[in-house]
């Protein structure tokens, strides 16, 4: 199994997991694949910085079979970084405001209160805690 990211047209980004490219190219060819945000048929894979290595997977280092915790680490907080518009103190503001269509939705990132998470748990608004650690180098 293969996670893709995937774009609509209208620039949303989610994830699909699919047997390979030619799956997934089927399932698009069908109207199978759809936005889970806006309903819109016109998708495309976009680049990842981070790859589901499957068994057809080309191209690995014999070191790459052995990625350490820190690696790993390195890799997802990468990913994070280039994937998610950090909003700073303002997510709990960032994220009401997306749930209620005033803004656009997108990934966001930051930091709240627990007063600020329990109102957006209230709110019914989804998020993730996710300490993110800091490399010295």
């Amino acid at each position: 199994m293969i996670i893709y990211d995937l774009k609509c047209e209208n620039n949303h980004i989610f994830e699909g997991w699919f047997n390979g490219k030619a799956a997934f190219e089927e399932q698009k060819k069908k109207g199978l694949v759809t936005c889970p945000l806006c309903g819109s048929l016109s998708i495309d894979i976009v680049p990842s910085s981070i790859t589901v290595m499957g068994k057809g997977t080309r191209g690995l280092n014999k070191n790459d079979k052995d990625l350490s915790p820190v690696k790993a680490l390195r890799i997802f907080n990468e990913y994070i970084d280039k994937t998610f518009e950090d909003v700073g103190s303002k997510f709990a503001e960032v994220a009401l405001k997306i749930h209620l269509g005033e803004e656009d939705s997108r990934n966001i990132k930051g930091t709240t209160t627990k007063t600020e998470e329990d109102t957006l748990r209230e709110e019914g608004i989804p998020f993730v805690k996710i300490p993110i650690p800091k490399f010295d180098s």
